[in-house]
C-alpha cells in the first residue's frame, strides 16, 4: 500500500547510525563498555541507583521475578490486559499467574479488586502502565506492604512517563521497574530491555543471571586462580551487545523530545476527536504524565459489535492500527491452564471496544491529518 502509516514505528537519525559504527569499529561489539555506560544513564534519566540492561524486555522480566525469588507453586497478581510476557515469566518460573480485572478508563489494574485475590501463596504484584499511563503507584505500596508482598512495574510502556510529576522507573513505590527497547517502544535497542532498583543485593542477582548464572567475583568456592567463575544459579543467555547499548545511548538523549512529540500527537488526536459519537479517548489522571506508547480509543455502545470491520476498514485505508490487548487468559495456552473466560468482564469488554490509533516521534503534520481524515471517513 502506496500510504500505510503503522501504529507505531522507531525514530533512527544520523547520530544513531554514527553511534552503531563507532562500536562496529571498535574492539567490543558484545559485552563492552558500551553497557554499563547505557546502564548509567538509564538509571541517572529515571532516578533509579541500578539498571541492568537484558537482550528484550521479557528477559528483564524474567530476571525480575528470579530476582525477587519467585519460585514454583507461587502465587503472583497481574493485569490480562497486557503483552502475555508480563505472565509469561512468571511461568518460566513455575509460578502462577493471578488475573485481576483493570479500570475502564485507564486500562490499569484496579487496585481496589487485588485485595480479594491475594492468599497465603501470593508472592508478588506485577502491574502494568497501560498504554503509558501510570499505575497509582502510592496505592499499590499501601497495599503490598500490608501484605509483605513484593512489587514489580512492567513499565513497557512507559518510559518517559511520570508518577506525581516524578519518571516513572525511580522504583520509590516498587522493589523493580522493567522497560523494554523495542522498535515500537519509546526508545529502541533493535530488541532489548532493562530492570531498575534501588536494592544491590538484587542489583547483583540480576547481572549473574542474564549471564548464564556466572559470576567473575563474588564466589562462594575458594578460586583456583585468576581464570576462575563460578555459576551459582541456572541462568541464561539474556544479554545486550554493545552495539544495542551505544544505539540506546545515542536514543535516550533524544527520548524527552520523543515523548513531547507523542503528547502532542495525542493533543490533536484529542481536539479533532473530542466529543465524537463513535469512540471515548484516552484519558490522564491527575497524579500522571502519560507517555503516549499507545494511543487506544474505545468504541461506543453502537460500534462495539463492528469492531472487526472498522478495524480493517481503517487498514485498508492505510491507517495501520492494532488492538492491545486479547486479554491474555484468553489465549489458547492459558486455556489450557484452566482460566476461563468472564473471569476479567471489565478487560473482555475493554478488548471488544479498544483499538490503538498511530502514534510515534516520525509522523508528520501530514500522517497525523490523514489519520484524522480516514478515521472520520471510516466511522461516517
Amino acid at each position: 500500500m502506496e500510504n500505510f502509516i503503522p501504529y507505531g514505528k522507531q525514530f533512527i537519525d544520523e547520530d544513531d547510525i554514527k553511534a552503531v559504527v563507532e562500536v562496529l569499529k571498535s574492539d567490543f561489539i558484545t559485552q563492552g563498555p558500551k553497557i554499563k555506560e547505557f546502564e548509567e544513564a538509564l538509571a541517572s534519566y529515571v532516578g533509579a541507583k541500578y539498571a541492568v540492561v537484558f537482550n528484550s524486555g521479557t528477559s528483564a522480566l524474567h530476571g525480575a521475578y528470579f530476582a525477587l525469588d519467585l519460585k514454583k507453586d507461587d502465587e503472583f497478581i497481574t493485569t490480562p490486559m497486557t503483552f502475555v510476557a508480563t505472565s509469561n515469566a512468571g511461568l518460566y518460573l513455575g509460578a502462577k499467574p493471578v488475573f485481576v480485572d483493570i479500570e475502564k478508563d485507564t486500562g490499569n489494574i484496579d487496585i481496589s479488586k487485588i485485595e480479594e485475590k491475594i492468599t497465603d501463596k501470593t508472592k508478588l504484584l506485577s502491574v502494568v502502565h497501560y498504554s503509558g499511563h501510570p499505575v497509582d503507584m502510592e496505592k499499590v505500596k499501601e497495599l503490598a506492604d500490608k501484605y509483605n508482598l513484593k512489587i514489580v512495574e512492567d513499565a513497557c510502556h512507559a518510559l518517559g512517563a511520570k508518577y506525581k510529576n516524578e519518571r516513572i522507573g525511580n522504583c520509590k513505590y516498587s522493589d523493580v521497574t522493567i522497560f523494554s527497547f523495542h522498535p515500537v517502544k519509546h526508545i529502541t535497542t533493535g530488541e532489548g530491555g532493562a530492570v531498575l532498583t534501588n536494592n544491590k543485593e538484587i542489583y547483583e542477582k540480576l547481572l549473574i543471571f542474564r549471564n548464564h548464572g556466572i559470576t567473575k567475583d563474588r564466589f562462594i568456592n575458594n578460586p583456583d586462580g585468576d581464570w576462575y567463575y563460578e555459576m551459582q544459579y541456572l541462568g541464561y543467555n539474556y544479554r545486550m551487545t554493545d552495539i544495542q547499548a551505544s544505539l540506546g545511548i545515542s536514543q535516550l538523549k533524544k527520548l524527552n523530545r520523543f515523548i513531547e512529540k507523542r503528547r502532542n500527537i495525542a493533543k490533536i488526536y484529542n481536539k479533532a476527536f473530542k466529543d465524537n459519537p463513535y469512540f471515548d479517548l484516552p484519558v490522564e489522571k491527575d497524579y500522571a504524565y502519560h507517555s503516549y506508547h499507545l494511543y487506544p480509543i474505545k468504541l461506543k455502545d453502537k460500534y462495539k459489535e463492528k469492531k472487526a470491520e472498522i478495524f480493517r476498514s481503517l487498514r485498508k485505508e492505510g491507517v495501520g492500527v492494532q488492538v492491545h490487548y486479547i486479554p491474555v487468559y484468553l489465549q489458547p495456552y492459558y486455556q489450557n491452564l484452566g482460566y476461563k473466560k468472564g473471569l476479567c468482564p471489565i478487560a473482555e469488554d475493554f478488548y471488544k471496544r479498544e483499538i490503538s490509533l498511530p502514534i510515534f516521534p516520525a509522523m508528520t503534520e501530514k500522517d497525523i491529518e490523514y489519520v484524522i481524515e480516514k478515521v472520520f471517513k471510516v466511522f461516517i
